[in-house]
């Protein structure tokens, strides 16, 4: 409650619309400063060009800038698709920790009301074995095969 009080009461100052404009102001900046540096990195590869073009010519430059571009993006699309695939490894085994902790937690969660039931003497008992199996289960070493990576 008492962060919504002081969220409504910054709101109402003003200050959240100042932060704001701030934030606007500060990208941009950025934005052109952005452009700048672009800018001078076409500039500068200009002038390697150049000075590549009078030493070996202009039709080998211009394959060996064209060749070296299409490296540079070959290399770029390489390095994405294996750090995609790592996040959504590690996304896929935060789901599933989650998922196990969240039904654990119900499972420990519905233990009491259970054991008030009529049939919680035979039910709780066999949750609390479930619950314990599960944990059991997360916490042992997962084996590896020998054609997976540790990519870490």
């Amino acid at each position: 409650m008492g962060m919504l009080v002081s969220l409504v009461s910054a709101l109402a100052s003003g200050e959240a619309m100042a932060a704001l404009q701030k934030a606007k102001t500060t990208a941009i900046f950025y934005g052109v400063a952005a452009v700048f540096a672009l800018c001078a990195v076409g500039f500068l590869i200009g002038a390697v060009y150049i000075w590549l073009a009078a030493r070996y010519g202009p039709l080998a430059t211009s394959l060996g800038f064209g060749i070296g571009f299409l490296v540079l993006a070959g290399l770029t699309l390489v390095i994405h698709k294996l750090t995609t695939s790592m996040r959504s490894r590690r996304r896929a085994k935060r789901r599933q920790a989650d998922m196990t902790a969240l039904g654990v937690t119900a499972a420990l969660a519905l233990l009491p009301a259970l054991a008030k039931g009529k049939g919680g003497a035979i039910i709780a008992p066999a949750l609390a074995v479930l619950a314990y199996a599960i944990c059991r289960e997360n916490a042992k070493p997962k084996p590896r095969r020998p054609d997976q990576e540790d990519m870490h």
